[in-house]
């Protein structure tokens, strides 16, 4: 290798680093809101379990909320995409941190005396705020931000996967406390909002560090000119991008699958410790270092390949879930497997519509990143919400009591299928989906035609 190849080398590590810090303060917006999401898990439990809601209700509720999702997600996007502001265009929605919180504790603080009509009212309200407003929001800016933060794939990448180390650590700590502190202090409802809401201060306060530390630096070649996003740009992109309705599609079946989530179910019906599901997650320390090996399987396999990868091992961990049973380490090891297979789809989710925006850019259509983060947002907001729904009618079908101490026997074998085969063959539908993804075959040829692009554009301006 001569000199200049060295030196080229070491300019190019030097470009692709990102310090520890900023990878700290960029995630501690990811990490609060995975947080909050993981607070959604127990939703149902303490709609069912402290409101005395039939579980078929509840899931009644949170998919009529998705109906409002429709109209707010694809607003927020193209709003966020329209946005030029002396902040930026991403970096101003994060304020959406403090309305995300605020109406995760009101979820949690619905007053026991209400009718039954009354406390609907409540959780739709405040589910939807939560879910509608905030979270749309914080999707929709969240790609936007990145790629005008950080300049090239190669830093977007170990942002975003070294970095879900940081959320994956934080997801640990609450999963192992909160069943603990719910145990213990959720114990009624009063105990509930109290619990919440002493969670609900710090993780604001972390949630805001991006939008205090973190500015906007570059813009794409694209929007250099200055030019606006329309309304009429977003059917072209519809119509003319695959890709977009292909991760958005993932997205949604993805998120059938995780709302089926019946493992505070399992642990209390099951197994019959609720209290150990907190500690028996501290073995998801374990998948922590897969994080580490993101970027480079990226490189190696694509996004889709690495992502069917991840699929194929969490499939491996739904069937042994199956046979698990009561045998609770089993079902430790078995989660474990699901966990791990689920880290490239979640923790790079994003690094999909990167890729996606530098696709449309390179077939002549805006970017739109807000857009397609709303999109795919949405897309598993009314995945979960459908999943939930799905839970709720088969386990009242099932003949399940909320608040029992025991449970009939076909509630408890729905309660295993819902945590293994149903999944599974979900999860088998997104590796299928994955096959006509091809943007990671086509990749090196965008990146050099965008680059050939952005030196066109700098010499004709300089000229």
């Amino acid at each position: 290798m001569t000199k200049e190849e060295k030196l080229a080398r070491k300019q190019q590590r030097k470009a692709e680093k990102v310090g520890l810090g900023k990878l700290l303060l960029w995630n501690s917006s990811s990490c609060s809101v995975a947080l909050s999401t993981l607070m959604l898990g127990y939703v149902t439990f303490y709609c069912t379990d402290v409101l005395q809601l039939a579980p078929a209700l509840v899931g009644t509720l949170f998919m009529v909320s998705k109906i409002f999702d429709s109209f707010t997600d694809i607003v927020a996007g193209f709003i966020v995409d329209r946005t030029q502001t002396r902040w930026g265009k991403g970096r101003p929605y994060e304020i959406f941190m403090l309305f995300l919180w605020l109406s995760t504790w009101l979820l949690f603080s619905c007053p026991t005396s209400f009718a039954t009509a009354a406390k609907c009212v409540w959780i739709f309200c405040m589910y939807t705020f939560m879910n509608s407003i905030c979270v749309t929001f914080l999707n929709a800016n969240n790609v936007v931000y990145m790629v005008r933060a950080f300049e090239n794939k190669e830093q977007q990448s170990k942002i975003v996967g070294y970095g879900s180390i940081f959320t994956m650590a934080g997801a640990m700590v609450f999963n192992v406390l909160f069943p603990t502190a719910m145990a213990k202090v959720g114990t009624d409802a009063v105990g509930w909002s109290r619990l919440v809401g002493m969670i609900a201060i710090p993780l604001t306060v972390i949630g805001m560090l991006r939008i205090l530390t973190i500015p906007e630096k570059f813009t794409p070649v694209s929007e250099k000119n200055g030019e606006q996003t329309h309304l009429k740009d977003l059917l072209p992109l519809l119509k003319e991008s695959r890709p977009v309705l292909i991760i958005c599609l993932v997205r949604f079946v993805q998120n059938i699958a995780t709302g089926l989530g019946v493992g505070t179910y399992y642990w209390q019906y099951i197994i019959g410790n609720l209290g150990m599901m907190g500690v028996a997650s501290v073995t998801t320390i374990l998948v922590l270092p897969l994080a580490f090996a993101l970027p480079g399987l990226r490189k190696k396999f694509g996004m889709a390949g690495m992502s069917v990868i991840g699929i194929l091992v969490g499939c491996i961990g739904y069937l042994a879930t199956f046979f698990a049973g009561g045998n609770m380490v089993f079902f430790i090891v078995a989660a474990l497997l699901v966990s791990a297979g689920a880290v490239p789809l979640n923790m790079m989710f994003n690094m999909f519509i990167a890729d996606v925006a530098d696709y449309n850019e390179w077939k002549g259509l805006k970017r739109m990143e807000g857009t397609m983060g709303s999109l795919t947002g949405l897309s598993g907001k009314i995945g979960s919400a459908f999943g939930g729904f799905l839970m709720g009618v088969l386990m009242s079908a099932s003949g399940y009591v909320g608040g029992a101490d025991v449970q009939v026997d076909s509630a408890i074998m729905m309660i295993r299928v819902l945590a293994s085969v149903a999944p599974l063959a979900l999860m088998l539908v997104v590796a299928a989906i994955l096959r006509f993804y091809t943007v990671d075959k086509q990749m090196p040829q965008i990146k050099q035609d965008l680059e050939a692009r952005a030196a066109a554009t700098t010499e004709a301006a300089a000229e």
